[in-house]
């Protein structure tokens, strides 16, 4: 394969959500408009989070090759010089989330966790789709639910509720800090 003309390489390899998309954020800001950075990964989940951040922040990702187990994401800077990162105006901590699930309102927990990290820890009788699933599975959630989107730390659950959002779900909500700071009930495949 030959090899692609990049400004920039990021390595990022052996870091977890949401270290990639930090580190990537930084860069970009070291980034000339129309350059191209290379991020190199190896958390799988890392593809969907940059294809998503990049589409949130203006960016443009070109897409990813993947070299034994190092994901190499490509994105180009975009020319405007006015990029601002969207985020999602509907957000809840986690204690109004708490609140919710005690009075036992008909509410939806979505985790956009990948499969493994939910495996291990989550909410009582949330629903598992991984960020970089949502779009083919949004099939799964009711628009008139109440939805309320956690993932690790709120990065991934940004991502996913402007991507909800988008697709006409007016009862988003982002959870933020999410599952990092969440110490009430949790299950797993240990259980």
């Amino acid at each position: 394969m030959e090899q692609l003309n990049v400004n920039i390489v990021l390595d990022a390899k052996g870091l977890a959500c949401p270290m990639p998309i930090v580190k990537t954020k930084k860069a970009m800001k070291d980034v000339e408009a129309g350059q191209v950075i290379e991020v190199q990964a190896t958390d799988k989940g890392s593809k969907a989070d940059i294809q998503a951040w990049a589409k949130s922040s203006g960016h443009q990702y070109l897409g990813t090759i993947e070299e034994a187990d190092v994901l190499k994401h490509y994105l180009r800077k975009s020319s405007n010089d006015e990029t601002i990162e969207k985020k999602h105006p509907n957000v809840s901590n986690n204690e109004e989330l708490e609140q919710k699930l005690k009075s036992d309102e008909n509410i939806v927990v979505l985790d956009v966790r990948e499969a493994a990290e939910f495996a291990f820890n989550h909410i009582p009788n949330a629903i598992s789709i991984p960020l970089g699933e949502l779009e083919k599975r949004t099939g799964e959630l009711n628009k008139e639910d109440e939805i309320f989107v956690i993932c690790r730390t709120g990065s991934r659950s940004d991502l996913a509720s402007q991507k909800l959002a988008g697709l006409g779900f007016t009862k988003v909500i982002n959870v933020v800090p999410g599952m990092s700071e969440w110490s009430k009930e949790t299950t797993s495949i240990e259980d």
